[in-house]
């Protein structure tokens, strides 16, 4: 199997993702997609159940954090990978298909690698408290709700998401969540 065949199924898988919803990644659409073929995305995946999740799971997992980020950069960070799991990684389309419940197989999917994600954003968000970056008011889970409730809202009001959506829900969210704020 090339070696870089991975990758492509990947990208490939949540382009479909974002663009046509979950109905629309098959293993046929993939390998179309990707050019990778049928048998080789077989070779790694059972299912699409198992291709979807790999490639959820890479949007999903945020990159470590730098310790010496100030509490600014911090939430910075946090909005920015609250949002990927929507802007990068299901779409909009994929968002109505969770909501819906509309394929139930993936709303699993989603929301099992959606609790490590969360998770992962959590302890940066409990790190921060320990160090008196972040409020120790703040509750991670209904913040990270509410980063992503804003970018879908805006999606909702207006049909697009502003390139300046993530410094503007930085500076709204900075006098409640970073600490002396």
């Amino acid at each position: 199997m090339p070696a870089d065949s991975g990758p492509k199924i990947i990208t490939a898988a949540l382009e479909l993702l974002r663009t046509k919803g979950p109905s629309g990644v098959t293993i046929e659409a993939v390998a179309a997609h990707s050019g990778v073929a049928r048998t080789t995305i077989y070779r790694r995946y059972r299912n699409r159940d198992e291709m979807l999740t790999a490639a959820l799971v890479a949007v999903g997992t945020p990159p470590g954090l730098d310790d010496e980020l100030s509490g600014d950069q911090r939430l910075r960070w946090v909005v920015r990978h609250a949002a990927s799991m929507v802007s990068d990684g299901i779409g909009f389309g994929g968002m109505a298909a969770l909501i819906t419940d509309a394929d139930p197989a993936f709303t699993e999917i989603f929301r099992t690698v959606l609790s490590t994600h969360r998770a992962d954003l959590t302890r940066v968000i409990d790190d921060g408290k320990s160090r008196g970056l972040v409020a120790s008011t703040v509750d991670p889970e209904t913040l990270i709700d509410s980063i992503v409730g804003t970018l879908v809202a805006e999606r909702a009001r207006s049909g697009s998401v502003g390139d300046d959506w993530e410094d503007r829900v930085v500076d709204m969210f900075a006098p409640i969540v970073l600490a002396g704020g």
